[in-house]
């Protein structure tokens, strides 16, 4: 069976297990750099927590970190741990159209923004397509995602690396991660 095959069953197999008695858990990151960031995040978390198929089980304190990239302000950066039932791809679009809700343009990589949300984990699935990879491709190098995400979920098993959130955070560098407010 190829990649593509072994991918698209297992996709497939998380269809099958999310239903609306039991859902699918994941981890979305959010940030901001630009407006009221805390009110954009706040406001953000509360417009997920209003989709339909989205059920919002935890949200990290808020962190005030380095911008990665160009020069920029600093961010605020947390993490929510949802039940869904929608796939991936689903899930996805629904972040990106509250990104743009909020006023999310994408012009530049690591450019300054009114609001981030990333699709971190979903469930132990690993998806690996052009516009979709899960888990986030860099969050294990990140600790602006791991510090909040430890918080939340210190336990959850990330699938590539086989460790827990509160392993990886270990092997981070979390000196300009500080909690805010």
């Amino acid at each position: 069976m190829n990649v593509y095959a072994r991918q698209t069953a297992h996709l497939q197999a998380t269809e099958n297990k999310a239903n609306p008695e039991k859902g699918i858990d994941s981890a979305v990151a959010l940030g901001s750099n630009l407006g009221d960031s805390r009110a954009l995040l706040e406001a953000a978390v509360e417009a997920l927590a209003q989709t339909p198929g989205i059920i919002l089980k935890a949200k990290s304190s808020w962190y005030k970190t380095k911008a990665v990239g160009p020069p920029q302000p600093d961010y605020l950066n947390g993490c929510v741990i949802l039940q869904v039932n929608m796939v991936p791809q689903l899930l996805l679009e629904t972040l990106l159209e509250i990104e743009k809700k909020f006023g999310r343009v994408r012009q530049k990589r690591w450019e300054a923004r009114l609001l981030d949300l990333d699709l971190l984990l979903y469930d132990d699935l690993i998806v690996n397509t052009p516009n979709l990879q899960i888990p986030h491709p860099r969050m294990r190098e990140r600790a602006f995602v791991l510090v909040p995400l430890a918080e939340i979920a210190p336990d959850w098993v990330e699938p590539i690396s086989k460790r827990s959130i509160k392993q990886l955070v270990k092997e981070v560098d979390c000196c300009e991660v500080s909690l805010y407010g």
